[in-house]
């Protein structure tokens, strides 16, 4: 399985920047590969440094790191959800997405214009949430319509009705659907929909060199950051948003300096980082971040043929896992060969690992953890 995450935001945010710092990484073929399909959709590896450390006590010719799909979707604008800009061919390519990563303008351009004329943070963010919501209003408001009429005589729909008559109360009140408490048979009703808020959603910060070491923007740095950039409106406001804003759901980078750091070699990339005061690039954050918004996981296979990372949900059982490679692998499961990647490693190999009493047989109601390496065994 895959993640798709698509980047949106209001025009010169610097989304195209982002994405184009994001899948135009020039990288070794066997460590973090990357494609790019079409011109505003692109394939990227997902930073994982298990794979080389596997690679170093499993030798092979290849490695396959797991995927990230990122879709460079058209400058939203008031109104778009009444078609103005690209209005519903936005919409569309953002309901294709399993995430969403909206960009959020904090830096200071004069030779980049605002949209609106002027830098506004929050603005920007509400006017974000007003369109997908109006979007989500129009999509449920017409399954009302159609449900009204099958609720006479369908069962289903009668009871599907009451449960997105709220959910349509709860959006007109600008709550979007992804914060509206349903339960696992209401979940059912609307999973069809598609709903825009219902999707995760994460902020991308794109400030200054300043905003980097940290994970939230500090409020003491604020007053200077709005008179670099330009914000006009007033300080307890945009203090108020950041603060509420949280290490899951909010990454800060800043895009330009993530494009720079692209055409550095490794070590001097590291350097500059380390300069920065950042554990690792922005864009790594950013993907590692969207794993974790959609309770995602990895774990390895490992041979003399490959060393492949797999992306799972978190919870999924062995039978699951295996399905992920190939559906006859989860129907014919029989039992799973189980260790730690630091086992593994720290063995220097399946046999030394298996000797050591480090590798488990796990059965059908295992559940897969991260970083797990597994060898399946099933019936055809």
């Amino acid at each position: 399985m895959g993640l798709s995450i698509g980047i949106v935001g209001l025009p010169n945010v610097g989304k195209s920047t982002l994405f184009n710092a994001l899948t135009r990484n020039k990288v070794d073929a066997q460590n973090y590969p990357f494609c790019t399909i079409d011109p505003n959709v692109g394939i990227v590896a997902v930073p994982d440094k298990r794979l080389l450390e596997l690679s170093e006590v499993i030798k092979t010719d290849k490695i396959v790191p797991a995927m990230v799909e990122f879709i460079d979707i058209a400058g939203i604008v008031k109104g778009a959800a009444e078609g103005e800009g690209l209005g519903n061919k936005f919409l569309a390519n953002i309901r294709e997405c399993d995430a969403i990563a909206e960009v959020v303008r904090f830096f200071g351009d004069s030779n980049v214009l605002h949209v609106s004329g002027e830098i506004n943070p929050t603005s920007d963010i509400e006017t974000i949430q007003t369109e997908l919501i109006l979007a989500d209003l129009e999509t449920i408001t017409k399954r009302i319509t159609k449900l009204e009429k099958e609720a006479k005589t369908d069962a289903k729909a009668k009871l599907a009705l009451p449960v997105l008559q709220s959910l349509a109360t709860k959006l007109d009140q600008n709550i979007p659907a992804r914060n509206v408490k349903l339960s696992v048979k209401e979940l059912e009703y609307t999973r069809d929909l598609n709903l825009l808020t219902a999707k995760p959603h994460m902020y991308v910060i794109n400030g200054d060199e300043k905003h980097l070491a940290s994970s939230v923007i500090p409020a003491t740095s604020l007053a200077e950051s709005r008179r670099d950039a330009g914000i006009q409106e007033p300080e307890d406001k945009l203090d108020s948003w950041l603060t509420t804003r949280n290490d899951k759901d909010t990454v800060i980078i800043s895009a330009k300096i993530e494009a720079e750091l692209n055409e550095l070699d490794e070590a001097d990339k590291a350097e500059y980082l380390n300069e920065l005061g950042q554990a690792e690039a922005g864009l790594d954050t950013l993907i590692h971040k969207g794993f974790d918004l959609l309770g995602l996981q990895t774990y390895f296979t490992a041979g003399e043929k490959e060393i492949k990372a797999w992306t799972i949900h978190q919870g999924w059982s062995a039978p699951q896992a295996a399905g992920v490679i190939h559906g006859d692998f989860e129907k014919g499961f029989i039992k799973a060969e189980v260790v730690n990647y630091k086992d593994l490693i720290s063995a220097k190999g399946w046999n030394e690992a298996r000797s050591a009493g480090k590798v488990r047989l796990e059965g059908k109601d295992y559940i897969v953890r991260d970083g797990d390496v597994m060898i399946f065994k099933f019936s055809n």
